[in-house]
């Protein structure tokens, strides 16, 4: 079982640390955090939208892996050094335009890397938009 190091709150003050540049009305908020598991929202923005009203492919990826970003931090504490190694993104319904929701989990977490998965939606979570596998190679020590 997987363990946390940060709360959610933790979580989401250490990613607006390390992202100081960032526009705070524009980052995703971590919603939950639990051992394996963590959901991350985005709020909705016209930005996000491509031609056609649905959310672009661009937003979804980026949602992704900062949620992978999330889960891995919460269950290794201020390694900010983690890094994508892979993002593998499977879309797989137009995303209508709403707050987008990560649901995150941990499929495995070792001494050098952490491979997640991330669904995404908009409507429901029985309504995928697009599903992401995510790996992140962690700093030594």
């Amino acid at each position: 079982m997987h363990e946390l190091k940060l709360t959610a709150r933790e979580v989401e003050a250490l990613i607006c640390k390390a992202f100081p540049d960032a526009d705070p009305e524009r980052m995703p908020r971590v919603d939950e955090a639990t051992p394996g598991r963590l959901r991350m929202v985005s709020p909705a923005g016209s930005s996000m939208l491509r031609p056609g009203g649905v959310i672009s492919g661009p937003a979804l990826m980026s949602l992704a892996d900062t949620a992978a970003y999330a889960i891995v931090l919460a269950h290794v504490g201020e390694k900010l050094m983690a890094v994508t190694s892979t993002l593998t993104i499977h879309f797989l319904r137009g995303a209508k335009p709403g707050d987008l929701v990560a649901d995150a989990s941990l499929l495995r977490l070792g001494a050098r890397s952490a491979v997640c998965d991330v669904r995404l939606w908009t409507e429901s979570p029985d309504d995928l938009a697009a599903q992401a596998t995510v790996a992140y190679t962690l700093p030594a020590g």
